[in-house]
């Protein structure tokens, strides 16, 4: 499609769930390239750029807070980030890009100040390189060559056999870095310049499951051969004392244990490897769910856990009474304490480890080896011991 053919996206048209969207960092990144760009060729400052979106369908009309020469040769614009009604901690921040010819012929990426540097495998990005990822960097790349070719069809005898320096940074991205996860991720120095659309959908849900892929992808990093999923805090301490794994090998997967596990799935056979060990570590309250082929745990979209342990308790033979009171339990700690002074109660939790790690098992068959651990409120130990 040819950037003619191209329809605005309108950020002003809310979702469907009657919130406004936003601009990405990639997408006011490219936009600041762009304005830069245009000051570099024509000497002209445009007020508002459009930016082509990853689709090539459409592209979004950005404002531009600032365009100047900066005496060496450089060109700076500057963007101010809205993050809709999603925003996240890099809202309202300025996003700048300092644009400069050079005689290699190429698009080359810098991290400006604010701008994080990528330090552990794992990440989209090679070690050593600007946290800019794939898209945004495309997109960049398609912004300077729509000026390029606009300077061409004004110009046509002019040339443009050159190349461009972008330099990419954020004012007080370093502090604002500091409350996101790039210090776990071993990205330095600022934040990360993010986007696969584009935009920014108002669902503070789908940047937490991106966020897990980002995990899966960093705890496999340098053959990692043993991964903790970690529901929630209950289970941490296990995974650094018992199992003796360092943070960045564990991944908080929150309610989204399906997502986590196809992420891993997704990993191992893009890698062509396998993983020795997965662990689930965490409260049977989110897990045990799984026994009733529930994999987004959170409350609002499954019932309690209760149905399916009290179902395995009548299948293994316990009292019809003590089934009965399980299931009709106010919490899956109430059921647990029912439980706690009978007989054969850690069997039973054993159990119930197998059967989650059998169903969770099937969902990830490029793991090895799947093992589940069980905790109540206090941390101790449900089931097996180690």
């Amino acid at each position: 499609m040819s950037v003619a053919e191209r329809s605005q996206f309108d950020l002003q048209a809310l979702a469907l769930n009657g919130l406004r969207r936003g601009r990405t960092t990639g997408s006011c990144a490219t936009a600041a390239v762009k304005a830069a760009l245009h000051f570099l060729l024509h000497g002209e400052r445009r007020e508002q750029v459009e930016v082509t979106l990853p689709d090539g369908a459409h592209y979004l009309l950005v404002p531009i807070q600032l365009v100047k020469p900066l005496g060496n040769g450089a060109v700076r614009a500057e963007v101010l980030k809205d993050g809709g009604d999603d925003p996240d901690s890099t809202h309202g921040a300025t996003i700048f890009a300092e644009v400069r010819r050079n005689d290699a012929r190429e698009i080359r990426f810098f991290a400006g100040r604010g701008v994080g540097t990528a330090t552990q495998p794992g990440l989209r990005v090679a070690v050593g390189e600007p946290a800019i990822n794939p898209v945004p960097r495309q997109m960049m790349r398609q912004a300077v060559a729509e000026v390029l070719d606009e300077a061409m069809a004004e110009a046509p005898a002019a040339g443009f056999d050159t190349g461009f320096d972008l330099s990419i940074g954020c004012e007080n991205g370093e502090a604002i870095a500091r409350k996101t996860f790039n210090p776990r991720l071993g990205i330095v120095g600022g934040i990360s310049i993010l986007g696969t659309s584009g935009i920014v959908e108002p669902m503070s849900l789908s940047t937490w499951i991106a966020s897990i892929e980002v995990y899966v992808r960093v705890a496999l990093a340098g053959n990692g051969d043993c991964v903790a999923y970690l529901p929630g805090k209950i289970g941490r301490e296990y995974a650094k004392d018992v199992l003796g794994l360092a943070e960045k090998r564990t991944v908080q997967i929150a309610n989204f244990l399906g997502e986590a596990l196809d992420f891993m799935q997704g990993a191992l056979l893009e890698e062509g490897r396998g993983l020795d060990v997965l662990w689930l570590a965490g409260h049977p309250g989110k897990l045990a769910k799984v026994l009733d082929g529930v994999w987004d745990t959170h409350s609002s979209k499954s019932n309690m856990a209760m149905a399916g342990v009290a179902r395995v308790a009548a299948e293994l033979g316990h009292a019809p009474a003590l089934v009965e009171q399980m299931e009709n339990a106010n919490t899956v700690e109430a059921a647990m304490e029912i439980l706690k002074n009978e007989a054969g109660a850690q069997a039973f939790w054993i159990e119930i480890e197998r059967r989650i790690g059998a169903l969770a098992h099937a969902r990830v068959p490029a793991v090895r080896r799947l093992e589940v651990r069980l905790f109540d409120l206090a941390g101790n130990c449900l089931g097996a011991d180690a």
